[in-house]
């Protein structure tokens, strides 16, 4: 794995990872008030396509960065949707 692989992975993880602590907090309190459902929509979206993207170009960060981030903001939609 080369060094620009390696930054990209260690990228994904942080931009990736930012997301689980909004997850587990709507999972806690069972709040989604101040969630944005129009705004968790389109980078659901974004996400799946930059994945899609990734696959494309069989660029592994991307590909991984983007299958996360997409699983985490589907599941805070779900929880909006349900605790509407």
């Amino acid at each position: 794995m080369d060094a620009i692989t390696v930054v990209g992975l260690i990228a994904a993880v942080f931009t990736t990872a930012s997301l689980f602590p909004q997850v587990l907090k709507v999972w806690r309190t069972k709040s989604t008030k101040d969630i944005s459902m129009g705004m968790f929509a389109f980078f659901c979206s974004g996400v799946f396509l930059w994945f899609v993207y990734g696959l494309l170009v069989n660029d592994l960060p991307i590909m991984v960065a983007n299958s996360l981030a997409f699983i985490q903001a589907l599941v805070i939609l779900i929880f909006k949707a349900k605790y509407k």
